[in-house]
């Protein structure tokens, strides 16, 4: 009977937590420079040194500072997750964000690998330590 109680109460705990998962991007600065001349926008070429982890259990699963190298990308043309594309606009040098990101904006029901698990919501602690304006900005 303990049992079969203890099991419910881990059902009613994966549900709960489950439910807890955040269903839109929250964006929250956690550095903001003095001196801010650029903001990054679509397009530009960005620098961003990170720390992932997973939402459910706070669990890290990558960092840029482990390898010692910022993830170079071009913002906003999906070469990094949706919750990356949208996450890091606006962005100054120097300037620090934490993302909490909806398993649709991360990556969905596909997962990645045995790293994130199907449906995961994600924290990335982000820093943009370098950015490079393009020049004559389009929008697609």
């Amino acid at each position: 009977m303990r049992l079969l109680h203890a099991l419910s109460l881990l059902t009613l705990g994966l549900v709960v937590s489950a439910n807890n998962s955040p269903k839109e991007l929250h964006i929250k600065t956690t550095y903001e420079p003095t001196d801010c001349k650029i903001k990054a926008k679509k397009g530009d070429a960005i620098k961003v040194h990170y720390t992932g982890k997973l939402f459910s259990n706070d669990n890290k699963f990558d960092s840029s500072h482990d390898r010692g190298q910022p993830l170079p990308l071009t913002l906003g043309v999906g070469q990094v997750i949706r919750g990356w594309d949208e996450g890091l606009v606006g962005m100054c040098i120097g300037e620090k964000r934490t993302l909490t990101i909806p398993s649709d904006m991360a990556y969905g029901q596909r997962g990645f690998g045995s790293i994130i698990p199907a449906n995961s919501a994600l924290i990335f602690d982000v820093e943009l330590v370098d950015l490079t304006s393009k020049s004559n900005h389009q929008e697609l």
